[in-house]
């Protein structure tokens, strides 16, 4: 028999009986609907992450002081007064591997307009901190150099301060006290939102280091150093460059403890990625269990199909079909369902993840490999599930299945 022929027969049995073939294929759709769904909405969280964590710096690396030990105690992360200016400036010369530097003043602080006011974070930074951040200005301009130099009190408010303080105005040339101390703003930024750790990364106020270390701190202490590496290949090339220089400015001998600690964005995208992506595969494994479900229901329906058509493969085998035409035959029959309930199950996946993402305002990325591979699984479900009714009927002897009432 040809091959038309086969798929023209095995369609015409399916159609005979409609919702036994529906009922089998049930098993299949809502297998692969879990599967893909599931697997689009992890694909998107673990996509959502990176960006998350893209906003906050571009190959940002993070250098904080270690903390003190006393007594037996340890302190804090950063109450080790260990990082200096010095070190910025050493950090800067490695133009190979690093491509901004900005030390990081960080006061908390409560900040004065008028009759308003408002506690938040005051970051004394340098003129590379809007390209390490990716922050963008909405108005006005950034400080310069020069305003470093100057000790400048010139300050650029995050989307939130300005909400607080001045409520639907552009504050831009007016005065904000911090710590009783006026300072002209001279631009906002544009809002980013929260980060990844759900910290408001519009909550803040940003003036020069030089004016945060000498005019509102103690003139020494830097509570972070952020550093851009050239490119995300060269970060973990950065980081050894940017820890080998704070030893040797720090007089650390070898086997000594750093007196700094750095983390960096790869390691907050590898950690929430293996998060996401474990809790992505179990799901998976247990929609997979309804695929294996589906598989014996249309073996199990197959079998009672074979014991239905006994007598028809009979009839057949005895005008010339060979055991080999029965037994494709039945195989096609149930690729056929395992397909049906594959492609009604990836439709179905499809409108669940993205009903789930809109709902939830949740990312959705699905993978044409993904849909290739569900499609792949529910023919092989079908082959291997169908392969025993198959050989079962292809064996039956012609006289006998006549006989079969």
């Amino acid at each position: 028999m040809k091959w038309r022929k086969l798929v023209k027969v095995a369609f015409q049995s399916i159609l005979k009986n409609r919702m036994r073939s529906l009922l089998t294929t049930l098993g299949m759709i809502i297998g692969v609907a879990s599967v893909i769904s599931l697997l689009a909405l992890g694909k998107g969280s673990q996509e959502d992450i990176k960006k998350q964590v893209a906003s906050l710096g571009t190959n940002m690396i993070i250098v904080h002081p270690s903390s003190t030990f006393s007594g037996g105690v340890r302190g804090g992360s950063g109450s080790l007064a260990t990082l200096t200016m010095d070190d910025v400036e050493s950090l800067r010369e490695q133009t190979d591997l690093i491509r901004y530097v900005s030390p990081d003043v960080r006061l908390s602080e409560q900040i004065i307009s008028g009759k308003n006011n408002w506690n938040t974070n005051v970051n004394g930074v340098s003129v590379d901190y809007l390209d390490i951040r990716n922050y963008v200005l909405s108005s006005g301009s950034f400080f310069t150099s020069r305003d470093i130099k100057a000790k400048s009190k010139v300050a650029v408010l995050g989307n939130t301060v300005v909400n607080e303080l001045f409520p639907g105005q552009d504050p831009v040339g007016t005065r904000i006290r911090i710590r009783n101390v006026p300072f002209t703003v001279i631009g906002t930024l544009e809002s980013k939102g929260q980060s990844s750790m759900g910290m408001d990364q519009d909550d803040i106020v940003l003036i020069p280091d030089a004016t945060a270390l000498y005019r509102l701190s103690d003139g020494k202490t830097i509570r972070a150093v952020v550093v851009s590496a050239v490119s995300e290949e060269k970060m973990t090339e950065a980081q050894d460059r940017v820890t080998e220089i704070l030893r040797r400015n720090h007089k650390l001998k070898e086997g000594e403890e750093d007196d700094f600690h750095i983390s960096n964005q790869t390691e907050i995208i590898s950690m929430a990625g293996k998060v996401t992506g474990t809790l992505t595969a179990l799901l998976s494994a247990i929609a997979g269990v309804s695929l294996l479900v589906g598989g014996i229901g249309i073996m199990n329906i197959m079998l009672v199909s074979v014991t239905e058509r006994t007598r028809e493969i009979g009839i057949r085998m005895a005008i010339g079909a060979r055991g080999t035409d029965i037994l494709v035959q039945f195989l096609i029959e149930a690729v056929i369902l395992s397909l049906i309930g594959g492609v009604i199950g990836i439709l179905a996946g499809l409108g669940i993840a993205y009903g789930i993402g809109a709902a939830m305002g949740a990312t959705v990325l699905v993978s044409p490999a993904i849909v290739f591979l569900a499609v792949a699984f529910t023919a092989g479900v079908g082959v291997f599930f169908g392969f025993y009714p198959a050989r079962k009927a292809a064996n039956l002897n012609p006289i006998e299945a006549l006989r079969y009432e």
